[in-house]
């Protein structure tokens, strides 16, 4: 078994962020590659900073100097006034005892615009009713959701106060194994601007969220990453973004304790995710416009279904781009366009790389016969 799907199969995610403080809820994890191939052909016109290293994936990051010290000394002092602490307040819930009180949850972020955009998680600030961040100088100011994605679990913050400073963004195509990355946030809530320093461990891994769909190209690093580090920066020694930290792996279902297992989005997915939704408030994805429950050789031989993998349509939205293609309740999906769904391509992550507008084929099992249709995707600008 090799060590991608060690890491979706074996190991136990735990969110880095959504530091509880009193009475504090952590937020979710869902994690997605969210420009795909295929919706990368139409990039959107770059609103962003973006370093002035060149974008070439062959070439590596060369630095002037070859005192890592002074590299990450300069590099803390160039984007740590752009990192900012993130708290939210999740309003109570009625139990059984009664009115809870609310919660307050906090992360990380980091400043991307001076007009005072702020890039950040999307399970920092999920489920909040209001939220503020905190300057790197201890102010406190107001700020709000502009937009979020959960399959990248990535979120724009917006505020009138004026951006000490504003990251740069780099390419996080240029990242070798080995390279020294800096990690910035604001570990349980309380340490503001800790930094933190390791290497890439590795690019491109996978974790399966257990959600339905896989965490895709993330950057693993030794960089100490903890509860309440999510949304800051992860840095290369130039000073530039590279990453969005995200999550950390603790324990193994055998029990292990994994050590230095921290994952960050690429700064590539997140620029993409958050250009569109400054543009737009939200980012775009495709959808059919169906409710479905995955199907697995577990569930397949309980039920005696006639594929391993897929997903079996439970309901199809009236007027929906799935109703018009003619897919009815019952339905298995075990195809979708050229990839056969399988333990790792997911339904989710299978559409994902599809953009609205594509016209998709379609392998379905009905009354245990094989149905090929053909849809025009749609549009989705929720979760």
């Amino acid at each position: 078994m090799n060590w991608k799907k060690i890491l979706y199969i074996l190991l136990v995610v735990v969110v880095a962020g959504g530091s509880a403080l009193t009475g504090a809820v952590a937020g979710g994890i869902a994690v997605y590659q969210a420009v795909g191939s295929k919706q990368s052909a139409n990039p959107i016109q770059s609103i962003l900073p973006a370093s002035n290293t060149s974008t070439n994936p062959n070439e590596t990051l060369v630095m002037n100097s070859t005192d890592v010290e002074t590299a990450v000394t300069q590099s803390v002092q160039k984007v740590g006034p752009a990192v900012v602490t993130i708290v939210g307040t999740i309003p109570g819930q009625m139990t059984f005892f009664g009115q809870t009180g609310d919660a307050t949850v906090s992360g990380s972020g980091v400043f991307i615009s001076d007009e005072g955009y702020i890039l950040t998680n999307n399970h920092v600030v999920e489920g909040t009713k209001e939220v503020y961040i905190v300057l790197s100088d201890g102010t406190e100011e107001k700020a709000a959701i502009v937009g979020t994605d959960m399959y990248s679990d990535l979120a724009v913050l917006k505020t009138d106060a004026q951006a000490p400073a504003v990251a740069t963004l780099g390419n996080s195509d240029l990242l070798n194994p080995g390279e020294s990355v800096i990690a910035i946030g604001s570990p349980l809530g309380n340490f503001k601007n800790t930094v933190t320093v390791g290497v890439v461990s590795a690019t491109g891994r996978s974790i399966d969220t257990g959600s339905g769909y896989q965490i895709e190209d993330l950057i693993q690093t030794d960089a100490a990453i903890n509860h309440g580090n999510s949304g800051g920066p992860l840095m290369n020694l130039a000073g530039e973004v590279i990453g969005i930290n995200t999550l950390v792996v603790r324990n193994t279902n055998s029990g292990d304790v994994a050590e230095g297992l921290g994952f960050a989005v690429p700064v590539n997915t997140a620029r993409a995710v958050a250009e569109q939704i400054i543009q737009k408030g939200y980012f775009s994805r495709p959808f059919m416009g169906i409710r479905f429950q995955q199907v697995t050789p577990n569930i397949a031989a309980a039920y005696n279904l006639p594929v391993q993998w897929g997903v079996y349509v439970t309901e199809v939205s009236q007027g929906s781009p799935a109703s018009t293609a003619g897919l009815q309740q019952g339905d298995i999906i075990f195809k979708i366009g050229d990839m056969t769904l399988d333990e790792t391509h997911s339904y989710i992550n299978t559409l994902f790389t599809f953009k609205p507008g594509d016209e998709v084929k379609l392998g379905v099992m009905r009354d245990g016969k094989q149905v090929d249709l053909t849809i025009t995707l749609g549009e989705s600008s929720h979760n």
